[in-house]
C-alpha cells in the first residue's frame, strides 16, 4: 500500500504496456512524465500535462519514444480525422464547446452564481473543477494550449465554436475545403475505448447517435466578453515560456476558492488575469523551473483581499 506524489510517481514508472493519465491538475504532471519517460502508450485525459509544460512534455514524448494518445473528447475527435501524413494541408481546427451551464445568461446575474449551478453540466457528467471550469469556458482555453502542443499549430490556426448539443466533438478544415469531423453521443466512454483500442477499434457499451431524433445541430461564435477566461488562455499561449503554467496555477487555486465559497464566479477570471500580470514571465526549460513558477503563481492566486487584485 502506498499513497501521496511519490507513490504516483512510483506506479508510474511501474511494467506495464498502457498507461492512462488522469489526475485532475498541474498534481498529475510527474507521474505522467515518469511514464514517458519509459516509453509507456499513454491515454491523456489530463490536458494541464501540456498546459503547464507542453514543449519540455513533448520533448521527453518524442526522446523516450513514447506514444501519446488523447483522451479528451475534443483532442481525441481531432486525432481521429486529423491526416498526421499531411500536415501541410490542413488549414485549421476546431474545438467544439458545449457553452456550460451559462452559455445564455447575462453578464450581471452570472455574478451571482453558485458552486452548485457551476457543477451541474447540461451535457456531460465531471468532477468539480472541471464542471467549473466548463462554466467559465476556461476548459476550452486549456484546451486551446494542449492542441497547439498535440498537433503542432498556432494558435491562428485553432478555433472555438459552441455546439450545445455536444454532439460534434471537434473538427479538422483541409486546405480543398473538406471539413472533417467526429460525431457520437456525449460519452466519455467513446474517446477511452478509442484510445484503448488504437490502432484498432473496439466495441464500446455506449449510447448509438440518432440524428433524426435529435433533428438539428446549432453552432454559435463564443462570446469573449461574458468568457474572459479564453481571452486569457490566448493570451497566455501567445506570451509562451512560463505564461501557461501561471495561466493554469491561478486557475487551479481560484476555482478552489470558490467552491469553498470564498469569491464569487465572476472573481475566477480576475484572480486569473491579475496573477497574470504579477507573475515574472520567464523560460521554462526544466521541470523545476516549472514547480517554482507554479508554486509562485499559486501564492499570488491566494491572496484574500480581492480588492488588491484591481490595484
Amino acid at each position: 500500500m502506498a499513497a501521496g506524489p511519490e507513490a504516483l510517481c512510483e506506479a508510474a514508472s511501474l511494467a506495464s504496456d498502457w498507461v492512462m493519465a488522469a489526475i485532475v491538475g498541474a498534481a498529475g504532471l510527474k507521474p505522467t512524465l515518469k511514464a514517458v519517460e519509459r516509453g509507456a502508450v499513454v491515454g491523456l485525459a489530463n490536458k494541464e500535462c501540456l498546459v503547464c509544460a507542453g514543449s519540455l512534455f513533448m520533448a521527453a514524448v518524442r526522446d523516450h519514444k513514447a506514444t501519446l494518445l488523447p483522451v479528451d473528447s475534443e483532442h481525441n475527435a481531432i486525432f481521429q480525422v486529423f491526416d498526421f501524413e499531411q500536415k501541410d494541408k490542413i488549414r485549421k481546427i476546431i474545438l467544439t464547446a458545449s457553452g456550460g451551464p451559462f452559455r445564455t445568461w447575462a453578464l450581471k446575474d452570472m455574478a451571482s452564481v453558485t458552486p452548485a449551478q457551476a457543477v451541474a453540466h447540461p451535457n456531460w457528467s465531471m468532477g468539480a473543477k472541471i464542471s467549473v471550469d466548463s462554466a467559465t469556458m476556461m476548459n476550452k482555453g486549456l484546451e486551446v494550449i494542449e492542441a497547439h502542443h498535440l498537433f503542432g499549430l498556432d494558435n491562428d490556426r485553432i478555433d472555438i465554436l459552441v455546439h450545445p448539443q455536444s454532439v460534434v466533438h471537434s473538427m479538422v478544415e483541409y486546405a480543398d475545403g473538406s471539413t472533417l469531423a467526429q460525431l457520437g453521443t456525449p460519452d466519455m466512454r467513446t474517446p477511452i475505448a478509442y484510445a484503448l483500442g488504437w490502432p484498432k477499434r473496439l466495441p464500446a457499451p455506449t449510447g448509438r447517435l440518432d440524428l433524426a431524433q435529435l433533428g438539428s445541430l446549432t453552432f454559435e461564435n463564443p462570446d469573449m466578453v461574458r468568457f474572459p477566461a479564453l481571452r486569457l488562455a490566448r493570451a497566455a499561449l501567445q506570451s509562451g515560456g512560463a505564461a501557461p503554467t501561471i495561466l493554469n496555477a491561478a486557475n487551479e487555486v481560484a476555482v478552489a476558492r470558490f467552491l469553498a465559497g470564498e469569491i464569487g464566479f465572476l472573481d475566477i477570471a480576475a484572480i486569473v488575469e491579475h496573477t497574470m500580470t504579477r507573475v515574472p514571465l520567464q523560460s521554462i526549460t526544466t521541470l523545476d523551473d516549472i514547480m517554482a513558477v507554479d508554486g509562485e503563481a499559486r501564492r499570488v492566486a491566494t491572496v484574500k483581499n480581492l480588492s488588491a487584485a484591481a490595484e
